[in-house]
């Protein structure tokens, strides 16, 4: 195949770097509106309600870096620490975590199909 045309695999890494986008968009737009849900959301997972700007500004910025091709495994990177911050917080008040667990993974997932160095950097093996 040319290396100027985008394969079915970067098309699927694209649509799932996409809906992972979409959530942490919605997840950090909320997040800025506020309101009693999010502010009943803080009190349930112990934390205060004064973080919340704090954490939208942190999803918001790590997103937008997902997203633009030149930063995205930055993105990717800082997205994953920040799932690794809301597993742990989840666990810690009894939680499931799957949806936590499976964003982290499609993130990665898109990436590193959308991204041909980070397969050439991380090959998988059979």
């Amino acid at each position: 195949m040319a290396s100027g045309s985008t394969t079915k695999m970067e098309w699927v890494g694209r649509g799932l770097s996409a809906a992972a986008s979409l959530m942490f968009l919605f997840s950090g737009v909320m997040k800025v509106i506020g309101g009693p849900d999010v502010a009943e959301g803080m009190a349930t997972l112990g934390l205060p309600v004064g973080l919340v700007t704090t954490f939208a500004v942190i999803e918001l910025a790590s997103v937008l870096l997902y997203m633009i091709p030149q930063t995205a495994v930055l993105g990717a990177i800082l997205l994953a620490g920040y799932m690794g911050g809301a597993i742990l917080t989840h666990l810690r008040v009894g939680d499931p975590i799957i949806i936590q667990i499976v964003l982290g993974i499609v993130v990665w997932l898109g990436l590193y199909l959308r991204e041909p160095r980070l397969r050439e950097l991380l090959p998988l093996r059979r």
